[in-house]
């Protein structure tokens, strides 16, 4: 599909030292009303913000709640630094605690991670398997349950959520704030991949989004719970009342 050139550079904003930092708004949901803008912010760890980088966050943004979807060694290495931004609600979620422990509990589902780990013909498979997991998980499940309660609790200003660049973990739950207020399959799958556009790092085909990896996490959520938006509703907890409240507050 074309992109859509009202949401000038996917959403990006010209931060310091965040370079994939974006905004969902403008994003086509239910009805063909349009995300808000500058309520819904996908991000990397927010340890490389400089402090005008935090001030606009604050002052431009109304930051309200940041959501840490990385695990307990990323947030010893690379702290978000909340001392820094006063106020602002702090949920720590971290998404993938149990995923390859989750995979590895039978021999056969060992080997075949293993075997795609170490594949040198086809990089991009070792991901390609993890990708269902992150979701599936007992640690994904309730990283994403909490994800989904900050930006239904957060009733004024912006819910930000990050993992450490903003691709994999962070881009799954962006896949599952979009699916609840309606984003066509297609604009989250390009939202997704845009963020190859903003990494610095050399192209990598083991870890760069990949189209295989956000399609086997919706295959996996299609044949588990009859797609994205049962996963939301079945495993996240949402219900027809909170999806019309996400929606009437982040459309217009």
């Amino acid at each position: 599909m074309t992109r859509d050139d009202t949401r000038a550079d996917y959403g990006r904003i010209d931060f310091e030292g965040l370079p994939n930092t974006r905004d969902l708004g403008g994003l086509v949901g239910a009805g063909g009303r349009r995300v808000r803008r500058g309520l819904l912010l996908r991000s990397g760890t927010l340890y490389f913000a400089t402090s005008a980088d935090r001030r606009r966050l604050i002052e431009d943004y109304h930051l309200r709640t940041v959501v840490d979807l990385r695990g307990e060694d990323e947030l010893a290495e690379y702290p978000d630094h909340m001392e820094r931004m006063p106020g602002v609600r702090y949920v720590h979620a971290d998404a993938l605690r149990d995923a390859v422990a989750g995979i590895s509990q039978n021999a056969e589902a060992r080997e075949r991670l293993e075997a795609a780990r170490t594949s040198t013909d086809d990089p991009a498979l070792f991901m390609e398997t993890v990708y269902p997991h992150i979701l599936l998980g007992e640690s994904g499940v309730a990283a994403y349950r909490s994800l989904m309660r900050c930006v239904l609790e957060t009733t004024d200003g912006a819910v930000l959520w990050h993992c450490h660049f903003g691709r994999d973990r962070c881009g799954m739950g962006s896949m599952l704030v979009e699916a609840a207020l309606g984003v066509d399959p297609g604009a989250i799958e390009e939202d997704y991949l845009a963020t190859n556009r903003f990494n610095p790092d050399p192209a990598d085909e083991r870890t760069d989004a990949n189209p295989r990896f956000i399609r086997a996490a919706v295959g996996a959520l299609d044949r588990e719970f009859g797609g994205v938006m049962g996963y939301v509703r079945e495993a996240l907890g949402l219900g027809e009342a909170e999806v019309s409240e996400l929606r009437g507050r982040y459309l217009e």
